[in-house]
């Protein structure tokens, strides 16, 4: 069991039955009344983030998570096929349930898979990727008034993001996965 004031940001909880991770938390004192916490949480099945206020040293059960190494094989429509590192297993694990992070991914590609009580939930992107550019516009001097100025790309995943009119095709740039925006040539 893990109480209120053991929460960390990152760490997965089960509440009423449902594992969250928890996103962001706040233990509040007012001064009249008693403590509480104020969390936001992000529900492991779907992504939805809830806020949610707890009694201070309320108590939940602990959820065992751990992150393990695989190779990101294909996709069929409806599964995503990972592939363990060490021991060759394949599993598959619902499209739907990690398709905001297969964006950011190749086929063959090793990534972090995460599992929730022995069960693979989610893939675990990092904060920033480096793609290549399969398809973009050529930029064209004096396009803007300013010199500055974007366009869309097609990164080699399928995503498309905005990068700057000197970037072409088979360029590899280097993207913030959790906003999806350009940051710099790699």
């Amino acid at each position: 069991m893990v109480s209120t004031n053991q929460f960390k940001n990152g760490m997965h909880v089960e509440v009423d039955g449902t594992i969250f991770k928890i996103v962001e938390f706040q233990h509040v004192k007012p001064g009249k009344g008693g403590a509480f916490v104020r969390t936001k949480l992000k529900r492991s099945a779907d992504g939805a983030v809830i806020d949610k206020t707890f009694r201070a040293g309320e108590k939940f059960r602990s959820v065992r998570t751990e992150a393990r190494r695989m190779q990101f094989l294909y996709t069929d429509g409806t599964d995503a096929h990972l592939m363990d590192s060490e021991s060759y297993e394949q599993i598959a694990v619902p499209e739907d349930q990690v398709r905001e992070s297969l964006k950011w991914i190749v086929p063959n590609e090793e990534i972090e898979v995460l599992y929730i009580d022995e069960a693979p939930q989610d893939i675990q992107v990092p904060a920033a990727v480096e793609l290549t550019v399969s398809e973009t516009e050529p930029g064209v001097r004096g396009d803007t008034a300013s010199g500055g100025g974007d366009k869309p790309a097609t990164l080699e995943s399928g995503v498309v993001v905005r990068v700057p009119l000197f970037v072409n095709e088979g360029d590899r740039v280097r993207v913030d996965t959790r906003s999806g925006e350009y940051v710099s040539r790699a």
